[in-house]
């Protein structure tokens, strides 16, 4: 019985190191702040390359692209430093509006806002508001169907930097 144990603890001892890697490598990537609504997913690409993909990945997905804003041009216009940082707003009108005709208020979150930011030591991240807040800050309660859809829709195109 001894001989059995100490093989499935040496299994154990060398699974659990590597489950913790994999789990602090998952968590990295995504982290959702509930709190305050926002999502932020970790890029694996930088800046530029961040945004070419998600460019592309909603022009692919038939998706309507409104506008780019070069938040830290800006900021460099007025004189002020500023990290990267690059707005892109896009959305599909039938989806969207559905939001905005259960409460007008919701246009204050149509349509879908990305933002793209760089820290100071190059990480890139992809961040928008959770559509489930948004759902909670507009009093929407009979559109989980579009918000679900609307959820799937931004992970999917955020997918597209998770990885070189």
């Amino acid at each position: 019985m001894r001989r059995k144990i100490t093989p499935r603890l040496a299994n154990l001892a060398t699974s659990l190191p590597l489950l913790f890697l994999l789990l602090s490598a998952a968590t990295s990537i995504a982290r959702a702040d509930s709190d305050d609504g926002i999502v932020r997913v970790k890029s694996a690409v930088p800046m530029s390359e961040a945004i070419s993909r998600i460019k592309a990945d909603i022009a692919a997905k038939g998706i309507k692209f409104f506008l780019e804003v070069d938040q830290s041009k800006l900021a460099a216009d007025a004189g002020i430093k500023l990290r990267p940082s690059t707005l892109l707003v896009f959305g599909n009108p039938p989806l969207g509006t559905q939001f905005i005709t259960a409460n007008p208020n919701a246009g204050l979150d149509w349509p879908v806002r990305l933002l793209l930011t760089q820290e100071d030591n190059g990480d890139v991240w992809a961040v928008w508001t959770d559509f489930d807040w948004i759902a909670k800050r507009h009093n929407i309660r009979d559109r989980e169907a579009q918000f679900r859809m609307a959820t799937m829709v931004v992970k999917s195109i955020t997918s597209t930097i998770t990885s070189k």
